[in-house]
């Protein structure tokens, strides 16, 4: 039996020692991972920087204390308001004309005859009233707003009278202060009196303001010399002045509410009034 055992423990290694030796399992090689599938960045959304809301501006620059409103235009505008029956036929003061449309400033605007009529041609929400005024300096610039919103300021031969005729909102008035950034040359220098104006800075930003007593070419060189809303001036146009200056800031402006108009001021046959561009 014992040399049975043998035999059969031999057969068995024999066996073995002619079998392929099994080489050691080296861990599969992994396959490459398939490149993810692009993913398109999102598309960088642009949003427009947020426009500045109308401010009250109440500054003294040189010695000419100046209180008013700045706006950006594609945010809000400039509508005339108008009395065809003459002045205070409607309106009594500024406030009254802004509050009467909901307006968030108003101050008078162009000048008018002792009978009522305004002294140049002027345009308000498309009805026409005066004339083209083509030889005084108290018309020899305009503010004007087109069909698509955009507002300025020109020199009357610039635009002329049929092309204004065609806009919804204008008004001649004069003489201009500031134009392509300088102060305009050879402007009165002697009498001081309460100033109304606008400053443009040629895109769309604006100041509607009312100043303390100066000179028209004081106020010229102030404007153009200097930055009293924050943004240098390309164009100041003056509006009626003296005993017809006034200006009513609603407290919806930051830094409101304020109304400027002594007693002793005259009523006016129209107004600017600052609304937003839309209801």
């Amino acid at each position: 039996m014992n040399g049975f055992r043998w035999l059969v423990l031999g057969l068995i290694l024999a066996t073995a020692s002619c079998a392929p030796a099994q080489r050691p399992t080296r861990p599969s090689k992994p396959k490459s991972a398939e490149p993810a599938p692009a993913v398109a960045p999102k598309a960088a959304v642009v949003e427009e920087a947020a426009l500045q809301a109308p401010q009250r501006l109440l500054t003294t620059v040189g010695t000419i204390a100046i209180e008013g409103v700045s706006f950006d235009s594609r945010s809000h505008r400039l509508k005339v308001l108008d009395q065809p029956k003459g002045p205070a036929s409607i309106w009594q003061n500024c406030s009254q004309a802004g509050a009467s449309i909901n307006g968030l400033a108003a101050i008078n605007a162009g000048f008018f005859t002792p009978e009522g009529t305004p002294l140049g041609l002027l345009a308000s929400g498309g009805t026409l009233s005066g004339n083209w005024n083509g030889g005084s300096s108290l018309g020899s610039a305009l503010w004007y707003r087109d069909g698509n919103g955009r507002s300025g300021i020109l020199r009357r031969e610039a635009l002329g009278p049929t092309a204004a005729r065609k806009l919804p909102d204008l008004l001649q008035a004069g003489p201009l202060l500031v134009e392509s950034g300088k102060a305009v040359a050879k402007l009165e220098a002697t009498k001081a009196s309460a100033r109304t104006f606008l400053l443009w800075d040629g895109g769309t930003r604006w100041l509607m303001a009312r100043s303390a007593p100066c000179t028209l070419a004081q106020l010229a060189e102030t404007l153009a010399s200097t930055s009293p809303a924050g943004w240098p001036g390309k164009s100041a146009l003056n509006l009626d002045g003296g005993r017809s200056s006034e200006l009513w800031i609603s407290s919806s402006v930051q830094g409101g509410p304020s109304f400027v108009r002594p007693i002793w001021n005259n009523p006016v046959r129209n107004y600017l009034v600052l609304c937003p561009s839309r209801p």
